[in-house]
């Protein structure tokens, strides 16, 4: 437990646009006040810098009712962060546009107040292209916008393959493509923009009818794990396209994997991160606004988000 009262700043999308019974975040922010906490929500719109200091209108969150999906809020007032808070999570979802980049390179001016994760390095490790630094655990896998390229890499791959956009979220802009599917050529026209954008092409792993296993890491520790189980019909296991949530175990293969990218993890400041995979095969590394805390929390019977604030709390006594 921090020994005074922490003032901790949530740089996120709107309050009112969470899923209240399944974002990390609502239950962070709600830990966070159970605490005796100051919550702050923060639009990442309104960083600014003012005469070198980081600053934002913030809105004091005075109280969070899970059940009905309610929020009250104090009375906005203009803060500088390195003299009044302690914290400050970046939570906002992909993509990892221009706003998103600005938003965090603001945030990463702060020398006093604790960012989490390290905003650097959140730039510089794409939730996609990072899990390549790992290669030796992922599927096959390539990254290019060239469209012939990519139906050699689909023959390569036995005809079928994923692919896959390197900014999107919860699923979106995911195929599983096939040789004989009429429409490649118009997905792969849409996917690259016509060649202009370059995509994410990995083997087929038919282990995600099992589940695609997200796995969340603290300081480079694993803390939970949920299966995330595809609906009939779909290839996407991502909770927001429909998957269902289980129960999951780590098995010897996860332990390999994370005590492989673990070090990485604590050397860059990626503190709390989300990792997937699926049939032993690590896929992508969750570096924004990992997700799941709460589907853990109610298969396994744990209060992850304690484990989370303690973490937190720990991180900012040992500076």
């Amino acid at each position: 437990m921090a020994k005074r009262a922490l003032k901790m700043a949530f740089v996120m999308d709107p309050v009112e646009s969470e899923d209240f019974r399944a974002s990390t975040t609502i239950i962070l922010m709600v830990e966070a006040q159970r605490r005796g906490h100051e919550v702050l929500y923060v639009n990442p719109a309104d960083l600014e810098v003012v005469a070198g200091q980081v600053a934002a209108r913030v809105t004091p969150i005075t109280a969070l009712d899970r059940s009905e999906g309610k929020v009250t809020r104090g009375a906005s007032r203009r803060v500088f962060f390195d003299e009044e808070v302690d914290i400050a999570l970046q939570r906002v979802d992909p993509p990892v546009d221009a706003a998103y980049v600005t938003a965090t390179q603001i945030l990463g001016i702060c020398r006093k107040t604790r960012v989490f994760n390290r905003p650097s390095s959140v730039l510089a490790y794409n939730e996609k292209l990072f899990a390549l630094h790992f290669a030796e655990f992922m599927p096959e896998t390539s990254v290019t916008r060239e469209i012939a390229e990519l139906e050699k890499i689909l023959d390569a791959l036995g005809g079928e393959m994923i692919i896959k956009p390197l900014d999107g979220k919860g699923g979106e802009g995911i195929f599983h493509l096939s040789r004989g599917d009429r429409n490649l050529s118009s997905i792969l026209e849409q996917a690259t923009d016509f060649g202009q954008r370059p995509v994410m092409a990995q083997g087929y792993l038919p282990g995600v009818r099992d589940g695609d296993k997200r796995i969340l890491l603290l300081d480079g520790e694993p803390i939970g794990a949920v299966l995330r189980v595809p609906s009939k019909g779909q290839v996407r296991a991502n909770f927001h396209a429909g998957g269902r949530a289980q129960r999951a175990v780590l098995d010897e293969r996860d332990h390999q994997i994370i005590e492989r990218i673990a070090p990485s993890l604590k050397s860059e400041g990626l503190f709390f991160v989300g990792i997937d995979v699926i049939g032993g095969c690590l896929t992508e590394i969750n570096v924004t606004s990992p997700m799941g805390l709460q589907e853990i929390n109610e298969l396994d019977g744990l209060c992850l988000q304690e484990t989370v604030l303690d973490g937190l709390e720990r991180q900012l006594n040992e500076v």
